[in-house]
């Protein structure tokens, strides 16, 4: 199989040049700075065994590739906020021997968040969701970094909304063999809601910086029971801590990685970089439409939406709102609420 990474930025990246590394055919799609460095210097990936240069193909988009192979398998790792402009750009493309990407190639959601898939299920038959445990980072255009050891990460993959089948088993066979562990559950959505209930911290670190003091843990524990109340109205399951850790053990742990400092998560990446968009509506965001459905108030992830995106639209630093700041906006957002 083919491996066409649509988004090769710090996931997508990571999983690309572990795929091309392991001997598999990889195809980068990238835009701007990153593009153009990928194309001109390969991409550089910095992980503890050092840095690896893999020179791939890196297009822009799907006219550079013209018809897509019978073999491809489409690995979407967009931002959730610019996956309906992938999807419709790549659903249309036609494959050698007839039909489309989108009546017969596999699309595989490795994204945070659940609504990647939800959207892919409108114009893709073949739909793959992949809860991403993989830390990673966009350095600079051209460089991404992982610091896992011994595994890159584990990728959870299954069907969406639900199953397994061959696809899924043979896509799983090349992620173990490319430095990660990739179960492949029937019941791939209880993975992702697990990690959507710790991905609400992203806003959180992103707004006010890394959540390592007392304060921002115990605001983080408040966002997250408040996630949990929701998905508990909405009947939705969802993989607890115990199970959790037993999975990964000590399977992905983070060593200093020189030239590559790891300053936060994607959303915090997103300030950085200044894209002026972030993927709260997708994290935060999921947890106050839930809530809104199913009549649970959802004032503290309301709030971080709201802070991120602003954020986000004007372009402000990182961790520049201090935690005390944020607490007091919180308890007065709660108050409010009850």
């Amino acid at each position: 199989m083919r491996y066409i990474i649509i988004g090769a930025g710090a996931v997508g990246g990571v999983v690309g040049g572990r795929l091309a590394g392991s001997g598999h055919e990889v195809v980068l799609v990238a835009r701007g700075a990153h593009f153009e460095a990928l194309r001109d210097h390969g991409l550089r990936l910095r992980v503890p065994e050092g840095e690896l240069t893999h020179r791939l193909p890196v297009v822009d988009g799907p006219a550079a590739l013209g018809e897509l192979r019978p073999d491809d398998v489409l690995v979407l790792a967009v931002k959730t906020q610019d996956s309906t402009a992938a999807l419709q750009a790549w659903g249309p493309v036609p494959v050698t021997g007839g039909g489309t990407a989108a009546e017969r190639l596999p699309l595989v959601c490795a994204q945070n968040g659940v609504e990647s898939q939800r959207l892919a299920l409108r114009l893709f038959r073949r739909v793959y969701g992949v809860c991403v445990w993989l830390p990673s980072t966009y350095v600079e255009p051209g460089v991404v970094s992982a610091a896992g050891s011994p595994l890159t990460g584990i990728l959870h993959l299954g069907r969406h909304p639900h199953g397994t089948d061959e696809t899924a088993r043979l896509i799983a066979a090349d992620l173990e063999k490319s430095h990660f562990e990739a179960p492949v559950v029937a019941d791939v959505a209880r993975w992702q809601y697990a990690k959507l209930l710790a991905n609400l911290g992203n806003a959180l670190e992103a707004v006010t910086g890394p959540v390592d003091s007392e304060e921002a843990t115990a605001l983080f524990q408040r966002v997250r029971a408040e996630g949990a109340a929701v998905l508990d109205a909405a009947g939705i399951a969802y993989a607890d801590a115990a199970e959790q850790r037993a999975v990964r053990g000590d399977k992905v742990t983070l060593v200093p990685l020189d030239g590559a400092p790891r300053g936060g998560g994607s959303s915090w990446q997103s300030l950085t970089r200044g894209t002026g968009t972030i993927e709260a509506d997708y994290l935060n965001g999921e947890i106050a439409l839930l809530g809104r459905l199913h009549g649970v108030p959802t004032p503290l992830n309301d709030l971080l939406q709201r802070l991120a995106n602003t954020f986000a639209r004007e372009r402000r630093a990182p961790g520049s709102m201090p935690v005390g700041e944020l607490v007091r906006l919180a308890d007065e957002e709660t108050r409010a609420a009850h």
